[in-house]
């Protein structure tokens, strides 16, 4: 069928040396994303608990050894999690866990965020869990980058050598946007 017949008019249609050019250059632009690593993933924490301490680490080095490039962008008390000296000491948050072992009305009365959090770090030690420390090494290990906010930095009044070796500081959430545009999975935590 020709081009007239098919509706169009023939100076319209691309001769066959066009097309295989076209052909060609998606390719090679094809290549070219591949050659890129492809996969990407971004993912925003903000949590500094030591139960929501453990979720950005373990999708983060899990999706490092899947071959996706990871960033991990921690914010406000995410950031304790990268810092050397407090993540050493994340507790439970007991009141509105659906996942501790005790009703709010007890879990709000006073030292039961340390109970909880001696309860956690015993399944941890049972388990032969990693570490915040651990998994942070691990993750750092296979090429996964830990952004630590500017803002918060400022905010808290941290110092960027309070941080573990390896951790880029001086992000801001323009670099952290534009890291999720550019990710094939973005998830918040």
């Amino acid at each position: 069928m020709s081009a007239e017949e098919a509706g169009g008019d023939a100076d319209d249609t691309p001769s066959r040396a066009e097309l295989a050019a076209r052909v060609e250059e998606l390719e090679e632009s094809l290549a070219a994303i591949e050659d890129d690593g492809g996969k990407k993933m971004s993912i925003i924490a903000t949590k500094g608990t030591l139960d929501m301490a453990y979720p950005p680490l373990i999708l983060a080095s899990t999706a490092a050894a899947f071959g996706y490039d990871v960033t991990v962008f921690h914010t406000f008390w995410g950031l304790d999690v990268l810092h050397e000296e407090h993540s050493k000491s994340l507790q439970m948050s007991s009141v509105g866990n659906p996942n501790t072992p005790v009703p709010n009305a007890i879990a709000a009365l006073p030292g039961m965020d340390r109970l909880t959090t001696r309860m956690m770090e015993g399944r941890i030690e049972d388990n032969d869990t990693a570490t915040i420390e651990e998994l942070l090494e691990t993750s750092l290990e296979m090429g996964v980058e830990f952004q630590a906010c500017q803002m918060t930095i400022d905010l808290m009044d941290y110092d960027e050598d309070d941080f573990f070796d390896g951790v880029t500081t001086g992000v801001g959430a323009a670099t952290a946007v534009q890291d999720m545009a550019e990710a094939d999975i973005q998830l918040l935590i």
